[in-house]
């Protein structure tokens, strides 16, 4: 950013012994011999430190001071003037908020170290104020990520509610089908046994699910399981389980991350006695 100072004067040899001065700076130099130019230059230019006469006719150092700020609230003001009314002065200082008051004649070294300073004082306000721009785009951003995630979070809660109502109501079918379910993993292992699988091979035991399928079921069961998929026809048979109770088996491989050896074991008990 090119720093460019405005110098504000009604005396034309005071603007240019200041802009002679000043030059060595480096800033890029605008002048004024009146408050209303002065003006007229910061509605078309960017100026970050202003140095203007307290004295000058129509319009008062003060009184442009003021009005530069409304035009360009950031940039840096400060004033010369003479001793004879440095009261005055120090009053429209404290009033405005002027960042210097200098008095005339000024010291060269002086007033060259309180223009850079003033410089460096307006890139800092600009940085801090560009932080501060970055900081609340940053937690703007981060507020709408955690109202996103939030709603995200609240979605997944409402999702899972729902999978465990579902389960909840598949398991009670299950339950209370009047048929016999088993469910054999590839490792052989009984996963899945509903009550009335329980009824029909129970034999005395607590639970079916995590024993071994050939503890629980006839072997002639896990022989026609294994051919399932070979032959459309070994899919269904009659069995006579212990007792003489008399069974319609149904089986069928799984299909799905469960493994390829998965199945599924489906008993309809028939009426009455095997012979």
């Amino acid at each position: 950013m090119e720093r460019t100072l405005l110098l504000v004067d009604d005396e034309p040899n005071i603007l240019r012994s200041l802009k002679r001065l000043l030059r060595r700076g480096g800033y890029r130099i605008l002048t004024a011999e009146s408050g209303r130019e002065g003006l007229e230059l910061l509605e078309k230019n960017d100026v970050q430190v202003i140095v203007s006469d307290a004295r000058m006719p129509e319009m008062g150092g003060i009184e442009f001071l003021d009005k530069a700020r409304e035009h360009q609230p950031s940039c840096i003001r400060i004033m010369l003037s003479g001793y004879t009314d440095l009261e005055a002065v120090i009053q429209a200082v404290n009033r405005s908020a002027i960042y210097k008051f200098l008095p005339k004649p000024w010291d060269d070294d002086l007033l060259q170290d309180h223009i850079d300073e003033a410089f460096r004082q307006y890139e800092l306000a600009a940085e801090n104020s560009r932080l501060s721009l970055e900081l609340q785009a940053a937690n703007d951003e981060l507020a709408l990520i955690n109202q996103n995630l939030e709603k995200r979070v609240q979605e997944n809660i409402r999702q899972s509610m729902l999978n465990l109502a579902t389960l909840k109501v598949a398991q009670d079918v299950l339950e209370h089908l009047p048929l016999g379910v088993i469910g054999i993993s590839e490792e052989n292992l009984i996963a899945v046994a509903n009550r009335r699988a329980l009824d029909l091979f129970n034999e005395g035991k607590s639970g079916l699910v995590g024993c071994m399928a050939d503890t629980v079921l006839p072997p002639d069961v896990l022989e026609n399981c294994c051919v399932v998929g070979q032959d459309p026809e070994a899919g269904c048979w009659s069995l006579t389980l212990a007792g003489g109770r008399a069974v319609k088996v149904q089986c069928n491989r799984i299909k799905g991350g469960s493994g390829a050896n998965a199945r599924v074991l489906v008993f309809l008990e028939q009426e009455g006695k095997a012979p």
